[in-house]
């Protein structure tokens, strides 16, 4: 033994990396049988492999330039982080978009920008941006709402984002006066701290439902009544990463925390059916809203992509004929974010959202019932010039999903179908959540949100409006088909968005409904303290 141990001793530091570098070539040529690349080339064919691991990182950060990557490219990124830091988000020479690409966005601007008289809240408090409609006005709702941002943060749910992004992202909301809509995972202690909530369910009913797991109308009256902060309900029928599929929630990612958020037996499989059991077709969805608006007092509304446009039809003659439903409608475009969607879902199924809000706004135009209804849009709208043609459109609210996210730290790894996202925002393992500071996260998602505002208000002057809720379909123009042609929004999808009754940004700053967590004069106060510390542009 003493002799077999000093022949080791003498072999030198390359004879043990040629004895490794032989059993690879063995193991490659006489033991794989699920790789070719690697048991034709022994060795070396290892190094593709290698690379092909590394290559969303290579391409991300070296290979691509600032307008390839999606879904969001570096530029949009880049103005995302700048705002959320609350640093300088110009740019400097020019832009260097392709401005004659298909559907490029551009915006109309008057020859006499709207001047902000001393008496207008915006003269004090350029972030303050409330809707222009009333959640649950037109149905005369016991506790109608009055979102006090027009951008606030779309579905996501604690269990497909980690505790410490729920919180910082609720968080920053209380402190932006945005709503944060909770996501179909239930109401979690995380969703607590400040923001007003839309409460969100889907066809599994989380948080909301039975013993046997259908929905339960006096356990969504109890978490109303005992959480004040929750101001209004969302039924999600669809979204746009993966329209009409259900799901299921491994009984292994089932912890004791989210089971008794969710309301769901511990360590058993947990089913998202893709269609609802409580009600049955467009008119039983019409009186289910009704009965939950009844039960709770709340605006309620419903959130779906777009494809067959029959069933909206059917549901806007409901509601011309009853004067009944929804108080708002999500419509999610095919763009839209998830955790987890089989690409062809992703990919094909349902409309973008320019294409989708459009079909179905116009619907609603065709049965004079728009003003019914807020209108919200989501789907990669997290930008002043895209909110802007939101609002130009008929949108009243925009939701944002990711760009919320990256506002906290996501770097658009696309690793969150994986549990293995190396910002913490989008798992649950406890060592990569870790590295999420609430507390500085939650300032971040609150520059932001306040930064996008700022702007998009600062366009919305821009073109002679108090509000965006003023802008109309001849505002934006956009590039269409291959001859660098131009054509207005209405001149693209052929209608004219319906006036939305609007006073003023003062009278909407008084409406007793508004969101519960905007005090005007502590954001003065804020305002004024940012600004003799230099901490926002002016």
């Amino acid at each position: 033994m003493d002799a077999f141990l000093a022949f080791l001793s003498q072999i030198p530091w390359w004879g043990w990396v040629l004895f490794f570098l032989l059993i690879v070539a063995i193991r490659d040529i006489f033991f794989n049988k699920r790789h070719t690349v690697s048991h034709n080339f022994p060795i070396v064919g290892h190094i593709r492999y290698m690379l092909e691991s590394i290559g969303p990182e290579l391409r991300q950060y070296i290979v691509a330039n600032n307008r390839e990557e999606l879904p969001f490219n570096r530029i949009e990124r880049g103005w995302i982080y700048a705002s959320a830091k609350n640093e300088n988000n110009y740019e400097g020479f020019g832009t260097d978009r392709d401005i004659y690409e298909p559907n490029y966005i551009f915006i109309n601007n008057s020859l006499l920008p709207y001047k902000v008289e001393k008496e207008n809240p915006n003269y004090k408090n350029p972030y303050f941006v409330p809707c222009a409609k009333l959640m649950g006005g037109y149905h005369k709702r016991r506790r109608p709402y009055r979102p006090t941002s027009v951008i606030n943060v779309s579905a996501m749910s604690f269990g497909s984002l980690s505790a410490r992004a729920i919180e910082s992202l609720n968080k920053g909301c209380g402190l932006a006066y945005c709503y944060h809509n909770t996501g179909e995972g239930g109401l979690s202690p995380y969703h607590k701290t400040g923001a007003d909530v839309v409460f969100h369910f889907g066809t599994g009913y989380f948080g909301v439902r039975d013993e046997n797991g259908e929905f339960s109308m006096e356990k969504i009256v109890k978490l109303v009544n005992e959480n004040p902060q929750v101001r209004a309900i969302e039924v999600k029928l669809s979204q746009g990463a993966k329209p009409g599929k259900g799901g299921v929630l491994p009984g292994a990612k089932i912890t004791p925390e989210i089971a008794e958020i969710r309301h769901v037996p511990l360590g058993k499989d947990v089913l998202s059916p893709p269609n609802h059991t409580a009600f049955e077709g467009v008119k039983g969805l019409v009186e289910f809203v009704e009965s939950i608006a009844e039960a709770t007092g709340l605006p309620v509304g419903i959130k779906s992509a777009v494809g067959r446009l029959g069933e909206w039809e059917e549901l806007a003659k409901i509601m011309k004929e009853t004067g009944k439903g929804p108080d708002f409608i999500t419509i999610d475009g095919g763009e839209g974010g998830t955790g987890a969607s089989p690409p062809s879902f992703a990919d094909h199924v349902s409309l973008p959202w320019l294409f989708g809000f459009a079909e179905v706004y116009k619907i609603f135009k065709k049965n004079n019932i728009c003003d019914q209804i807020v209108f919200i849009g989501s789907g990669k709208l997290g930008f002043p010039a895209r909110a802007a043609m939101a609002f130009s459109m008929g949108a009243d609210l925009v939701n944002v999903a990711r760009e919320a996210m990256m506002s906290i730290g996501c770097i658009q790894a696309q690793q969150c179908h994986t549990n293995k996202c190396p910002s913490g925002v989008a798992t649950q393992n406890k060592w990569l959540q870790r590295g999420i500071n609430i507390e500085d996260k939650s300032v971040r998602a609150h520059f932001y949100f306040k930064n996008f505002r700022k702007e998009l208000l600062e366009m919305t002057h821009a073109c002679g409006y108090e509000h965006p809720c003023q802008f109309t379909m001849d505002d934006v123009d956009l590039t269409v088909g291959d001859k660098n042609l131009i054509k207005t929004l209405a001149e693209s999808f052929m209608y004219h968005k319906c006036a939305v009754p609007f006073e003023s940004v003062k009278a909407l700053s008084h409406c007793p409904h508004l969101g519960g967590n905007f005090h005007e004069k502590e954001a003065k106060k804020e305002v004024k303290a940012m600004k003799k510390e230099n901490k926002v542009r002016y």
